[in-house]
């Protein structure tokens, strides 16, 4: 396993853009599969982006507008969201694992969430 850092989240308008990060511990960083998901209040987590280890392959759940991306050479994993709505507002997770899947119990670790709020 790996442990997990998520960094980022705040508060923003409507129509606006925010960077997640994750920052994951130990050496191995480039041999997982990363992804991304979010949990709004009163819903389940549901995925939003998934990265693998090299970075040559990328799924997005559909209708987001989001860019996922990672540098493994500083261990971190980004979520560039752009044109933000209010129904983007939940925490948002990152997660480590080693297949490449858009099911959340197909990954191992998990960061501990940063909260995005788009206020209208």
């Amino acid at each position: 396993q790996v442990e997990l850092l998520e960094s980022g989240g705040g508060l923003v308008q409507s129509g606006g853009s925010l960077r997640l990060s994750c920052l994951a511990s130990g050496r191995t960083f480039s041999t997982f599969v990363m992804g991304w998901f979010r949990q709004a209040p009163g819903k389940e987590r549901e995925f939003v982006a998934a990265i693998s280890g090299s970075g040559g392959s990328r799924s997005y759940a559909d209708s987001v507008r989001f860019t996922i991306s990672r540098d493994n050479a500083k261990n971190t994993m980004y979520l560039q969201m752009n044109s933000l709505k209010p129904d983007d507002t939940a925490v948002y997770y990152c997660a480590a694992g080693v297949v490449f899947t858009r099911r959340a119990d197909g990954y191992d670790s998990w960061g501990k969430g940063t909260l995005v709020t788009v206020s209208s």
